[in-house]
Order: structure tokens, then C-alpha cells, then sequence
């Protein structure tokens, strides 16, 4: 690595969301809420050039740290941080016409969403524990806040303060974690972390890393640690609910695959077993908890649970290939999941926004175009060949395979089936129910978030070059051949 003190160029998206969210704050401040849109349209802005800055910067040098290894800038986090930054972006852009009517147009949430993405471009650039847990607290408090961003709404209220709980708890394990690891590797960067764990792991390092991966898999909504995911979904303004399930699991998983891979290889076989416990009670849960939901958004939790159990599928294997699976299904899962809460903001009735899943009955008849799409969305979280669900799931079972867990990947193919009948009720609900009176006209942002997303879904086995070969630089960076 080059390691440099202060890279104005490495640090340039992330100075330009600071200096965004610090300038739209004040003008928010003095204009009132008469600047609210255009807090928004250039936050949205704020978000596309960091993520255009981070593309065009792919072919630069290699991986460099910087504040004395405090950050890291090299192919993995910038892929990661690209997820995140688009992943805010387009949740931002899908609340405009929730927003408008509710009659909320306080600047303060996209500000919010701003040092929320800050916060998690941190997370997925973190050298060592320190810069880690600045990251993950800056990402986290913006949360909180964005959860009961609804002041009128008690669900939301309710959502808020259950995650300030359970992620001041789950912050207390991490740093706890920490601290073990501190005191046994005597420093808080990965690297002499690694170095100090390298052929001799005591009993206190395996205890911090179990906690480490607590508090981290806390923030993927990985199970055990998964009971905030269903309650702050369904209880969260649905746009909020679209922003916690796509940018900030990027960002949780990036620092998750990080200290595994950087800081403990050394003690891989340590922290392989709770990967591999973990992954498969988040496939379990995911997998039967949803199956009784008839709230979209809570079955939406409880698939986000699922989906990251298949993910550490890839990560247990440990390997190049494993962490190639992981990038690529956590930027197909992006996708899925933002085109399918577009889909449920143009749930409305009467205007009122509906959540039910039996309000989609009959959907074919009344919208085809949005039934076709969430059809095909559906089908893709189902893994069905040959939409892009199917690829993210064969990548990290195929990395499994080779790592030799062999029942791993089978437990994973069996729970694929079972987490396919609840997105099969939704398709036969739309299809071959009665239908029920027509959905409101929907705004034009949900509708081409939903048709885009659906296309990339869709049209992915016809051009998957791309993506891979990005996912795989970027697992390079991290694990070299």
C-alpha cells in the first residue's frame, strides 16, 4: 500500500457530502421550508457526482491509506461506497412525492440522508477499529432520527426509538469486541491486528471478534441479531424504509468482509463458524419468518434477513471468489430491493398509501406494466433463472462449493426454495386473484425507479461483464491471488 497523510483527491467525494450536507444544513437553516426542494434536488445532486467521481477514479493507482491507516482507498471500498451513494440517491428521489403528499417538506431529511451516507463511506473505507466505529456511529445517529423522521405517525415514532435501543446495545458490543481486541493486539489498525493474531489465537481474541461481528452483523440485519428489522420496516415512512434497506447494509457488509478478511486471516477458522451460524439462521429465519406476512414491508424485513444470510454464504468460504460473491449479490440485491419499494409507493388507494400485500390483487388487470415488473422482481429475489437473482446466489454458492462447505451450500439451496413461495404468492395474488379497485396514478419517480430496476434484473445475464469484473477488482484489492 502507499500510504499518504491527506490525499485530496482519494478524499474528495467524501469532503464533497460533507461540505453538501454542512451548506444545505444552512440554507435550510435560513430559507426554512421554503428551501426544502431544493435541499433535496441538490442532495440528490451532492449524491450522483460523488458516485461519478468514484467510477471515474477505477482505473487510478492502487490501494493507499491515509491518517495513518485509518482509511483505505483501494477498488474495494470504492465499489462499496458507489453501492451506498447510489442506494441514497434513488431512496431520496423515491420520497419527493411521499413527502409532497404528506405535506412534510422539512430540509432536515435529506440532510440526514447525507450524513447517513457519509457515515457509510467512513464504514467502508475503515483501516482500523477507531475509523470503524466513527463510521458506523455517524451512519447509525442519522438513522435514528430518519426512523421517526414522521413526527405525526406513532408507528414511526415507535420505529425510531426500538432501533436507538437495540443499536445503542448492539454499538456497546462492538466497542466491547473492540476493546479485546485492542488489549490483545496492543493497536487498532487491521493490519498489525493481523500481524499479532497470525498463528495464535487466545481465548479473549476470539471472544472480541464474536463480539465485533455482533455488533456489525447487527447493522446487516443478520440473524440473531436481526429483532429491530421487522418493527422498524413496517413502523418507518416507507421511503425510509427503502433507504434502510438498500444503502446501509452496502456499507455494513463492506466493513464486515473487511475485518474478516484483513484483520483476522489469520484466524479464519475462528470466525468462519459464526459466519457460517449466522448465515444460516438468517437464511432460516428470513426463509419461515416471512412466510405468515401480509404487511409488504414487513415481509420486505424479513426478506432483507434472508438475502444477507445468502450473502455470508460467500463470505464464510473466505476466499477471492467468496468475496467476489458477496460484492456481486449485495449490488444485485441493491436493485431488487430499491425497485421493489418503488412498486409499493405507487400502493395507493383513494390516497391513502396501502401495504397489505392483498391490496396487489388483481394488479394485472388494473396496472400491467407495474404487475410485469414486480412479476420480474419477484422472480429475481426468488432466484429464478435466468434474472439476476439467480447469478447472485450461484456466485456465492459456487465460492462455498470450492471452499469445500459443501453443507453450507446445500442448506442454502433448500432455503432458496422455501423463501420462494412467499414472492410466488405475491405473483399469483397479482395474476390469478379477483382484482380489487384500481391504484392511484403514481408519481413518475417510483414508476421509472421500478422499470429501470427491473431491467437491470432482468437484462443481466446479457451483459454481466461489468459488474463482475468490477466485483472481482475489487475483491482483489482485498484478497490478492
Amino acid at each position: 500500500m502507499m500510504p499518504t497523510f491527506f490525499p485530496l483527491a482519494s478524499l474528495a467525494p467524501e469532503l464533497l457530502i460533507a461540505l453538501a450536507a454542512l451548506g444545505l444544513l444552512l440554507l435550510g437553516a435560513w430559507r426554512g421550508e421554503r428551501a426544502a426542494w431544493i435541499v433535496a434536488e441538490a442532495a440528490i445532486a451532492a449524491l450522483g457526482i460523488a458516485a461519478v467521481m468514484l467510477v471515474m477514479r477505477k482505473g487510478g493507482v492502487g490501494a493507499r491509506t491515509f491518517f495513518h491507516g485509518a482509511f483505505v482507498d483501494d477498488a474495494f471500498a470504492r465499489f462499496m461506497q458507489a453501492l451506498s451513494l447510489v442506494g441514497g440517491a434513488v431512496s431520496l428521489l423515491l420520497s419527493f412525492d411521499w413527502m409532497r403528499r404528506r405535506g412534510i417538506g422539512a430540509f432536515e431529511y435529506p440532510v440526514l440522508v447525507l450524513l447517513a451516507t457519509l457515515g457509510m463511506m467512513v464504514l467502508a473505507a475503515a483501516g482500523d477499529l477507531i475509523a470503524l466505529y466513527v463510521g458506523l456511529e455517524l451512519m447509525s445517529l442519522a438513522l435514528y432520527v430518519a426512523a421517526a423522521f414522521d413526527r405525526d405517525d406513532g408507528r414511526a415514532t415507535e420505529a425510531g426509538l426500538k432501533y436507538f435501543m437495540l443499536g445503542a446495545l448492539s454499538s456497546g458490543m462492538l466497542l466491547y469486541g473492540a476493546s479485546l481486541i485492542y488489549g490483545f493486539a496492543g493497536s487498532t489498525a487491521f493490519d498489525d491486528i493481523a500481524r499479532a493474531a497470525q498463528g495464535h489465537v487466545s481465548l479473549g481474541l476470539a471472544f472480541g471478534v464474536a463480539f465485533l461481528l455482533a455488533g456489525l452483523a447487527f447493522k446487516i440485519s443478520a440473524a440473531p441479531f436481526h429483532m429491530w428489522t421487522p418493527d422498524v420496516y413496517e413502523g418507518a415512512p416507507t421511503p425510509v424504509t427503502a433507504f434502510f434497506a438498500s444503502a446501509p447494509k452496502m456499507a455494513a457488509m463492506a466493513a464486515l468482509v473487511r475485518v474478516t478478511t484483513t484483520a483476522f486471516p489469520g484466524a479464519a477458522a475462528d470466525w468462519r463458524q459464526i459466519v457460517v451460524f449466522v448465515s444460516i439462521l438468517s437464511m432460516a429465519i428470513g426463509g419461515f419468518g416471512a412466510l405468515g406476512q401480509r404487511n409488504f414491508k414487513r415481509l420486505m424485513a424479513y426478506s432483507s434477513i434472508g438475502h444477507m444470510g445468502f450473502a455470508l454464504v460467500g463470505l464464510a468460504a473466505g476466499s477471492q471468489a467468496g468475496v467476489q460473491g458477496v460484492l456481486v449479490y449485495m449490488a444485485i440485491y441493491l436493485a431488487m430491493t430499491l425497485g421493489t419499494f418503488a412498486a409499493i409507493l405507487l400502493m395507493r388507494r383513494g390516497g391513502a398509501y396501502v401495504e397489505s400485500i392483498d391490496d396487489l390483487a388483481g394488479l394485472s388487470k388494473t396496472d400491467p406494466a407495474t404487475a410485469t415488473f414486480l412479476t420480474l422482481l419477484m422472480f429475481s429475489l426468488a432466484g429464478v433463472p435466468p434474472l439476476a437473482g439467480f447469478f447472485a446466489k450461484y456466485y456465492v454458492f459456487t465460492a462455498a462449493i470450492q471452499a469445500g462447505l459443501f453443507s453450507l451450500a446445500t442448506v442454502g439451496v433448500l432455503l432458496s426454495v422455501v423463501s420462494a413461495v412467499y414472492y410466488l404468492r405475491i405473483v399469483k395474488l397479482m395474476w390469478f386473484d379477483e382484482p380489487k379497485a384500481a391504484f392511484d396514478a403514481g408519481a413518475r419517480a417510483p414508476r421509472w425507479t421500478l422499470a429501470l430496476a427491473t431491467a437491470v434484473v432482468g437484462l443481466f445475464f446479457l451483459l454481466p461483464a461489468p459488474l463482475v469484473d468490477a466485483a472481482l477488482a475489487a475483491a482483489r484489492a482485498l484478497l490478492p491471488a
